[in-house]
């Protein structure tokens, strides 16, 4: 071959490499952007609200700080934004991503048209920890996900626990998302009632930063939102409760079969949390409360439930704003999130309760917004906050 030959030649395949890398990034970047296209963002950032000072001897430390995300679309086509609130021993991270790499719930609502914020909670993750100020701290173990969200299937503790389908992974407790979620886990204050005044605050002081939001709660931060929404009734705008820190007044603890359940600890004396609620007629203490306990369960696979006494106390502050209550199919919540909604309805609040299995969506557990169908459990929220919302 002769040198202008190998010249044209080397010229001919250079050009076929470029065209081909070419062609391979756009069928590349086109099978990407059909999954999850660019996120346009007017605002990407992150702020502190209830920023308090915690003297300790002749020092001063900051303390009751609560780290908030946000992100603002470009086009922001709805006017309320969403506060996220994340459950216990985990971080706001439950809504920015999931164990295997995938978008969250923050980035799904922001692809909506919503303005998001995600919170931390106090003394936790990127919120700081005082212990003069909060106490003392508690851990989870590395494999506490496990019978509880990853691999419950595999321990039946209590009877949903087999009909779990939906974690993204094998479920071993060295598969990758398994790690991830395990890593995710953070230490907390060891009191649950300091850390229900402490957030019930913190969030009601972002409620008076940004103004009228959507409050959006996982798991433990159910105890949280009822009270904040109690003291700002005309700010929050609808409650989205995943699976609601409950049941009512007394805590469950899972045995397995053939017993299943046993009565734990009383952990929301004012029936739905542990921070005063204005009841009506008024109550000063929450031992005023009268409750009463089913004598039979609803379903063999169901707690029995705590009520109030007849006649009911009312909650007037919940009754000013739609509630949605959502349960998944294979959740630990599954035998006892129905007790919350009675409550609610006792109380003469009206929340729209949605089991996720009812409408077709199944297998999913406690940490539904990780696994596989986490779009599909967003788009029933986002269907019901168009609807409920009146803007």
């Amino acid at each position: 071959m002769k040198p202008t030959d190998m010249i044209a030649y080397a010229g001919v395949a250079a050009g076929l490499i470029v065209a081909a890398t070419v062609m391979l990034s756009f069928v590349s970047s086109s099978a990407w952007a059909a999954d999850a296209p660019p996120l346009m963002l007017a605002r990407d950032g992150f702020f502190y609200v209830n920023v308090q000072t915690t003297k300790v001897g002749d020092k001063e430390y900051v303390s009751h700080q609560m780290y908030v995300e946000v992100r603002v679309p470009a086009r922001q086509t709805h006017p309320y934004p969403i506060v996220m609130v994340h459950g216990g021993t985990m971080s706001g991270t439950n809504y920015t991503g999931t164990p295997d790499g995938r978008e969250g719930w923050a980035q799904y609502f922001v692809r909506q048209g919503y303005a998001v914020y995600v919170v931390d909670q106090p003394g936790r993750g990127r919120s700081g920890y005082l212990t003069a100020a909060y106490g003392p701290t508690t851990n989870v173990e590395r494999s506490n996900a496990l019978p509880r969200f990853v691999a419950q299937e595999k321990y039946k503790l209590w009877p949903q626990a087999a009909l779990h389908t939906q974690w993204p992974g094998s479920g071993e407790p060295d598969d990758p998302a398994t790690v991830q979620l395990a890593a995710s886990q953070m230490p907390a204050i060891a009191d649950f009632a300091s850390q229900q005044f402490l957030n019930r605050d913190a969030l009601v002081a972002l409620l008076d930063k940004i103004g009228p939001a959507i409050l959006l709660t996982h798991s433990q931060s159910g105890a949280f939102g009822w009270p904040v929404a109690d003291a700002r009734p005309d700010l929050v705008k609808a409650i989205v409760a995943i699976e609601p820190n409950g049941p009512p007044f007394y805590q469950v603890e899972f045995k397995g079969a053939p017993d299943w359940f046993k009565q734990g600890t009383l952990a929301l004396p004012y029936g739905i949390t542990a921070v005063p609620l204005t009841y009506a007629p008024a109550i000063k203490d929450a031992s005023e409360l009268t409750m009463v306990q089913q004598d039979k369960a609803d379903a063999p696979d169901l707690v029995r439930c705590y009520a109030q006494a007849e006649p009911a106390r009312q909650l007037p502050n919940l009754q000013k704003m739609p509630i949605l209550v959502v349960t998944s199919e294979a959740s630990y919540h599954a035998p006892y999130d129905h007790c919350t909604v009675n409550y609610l309805r006792q109380a003469g609040v009206k929340p729209t309760y949605i089991r996720l299995a009812d409408i077709g969506i199944k297998g999913n557990s406690h940490v539904m917004m990780l696994e596989k169908n986490n779009k599909d459990v967003a788009a029933v929220l986002a269907k019901w906050l168009d609807e409920a919302v009146k803007e």
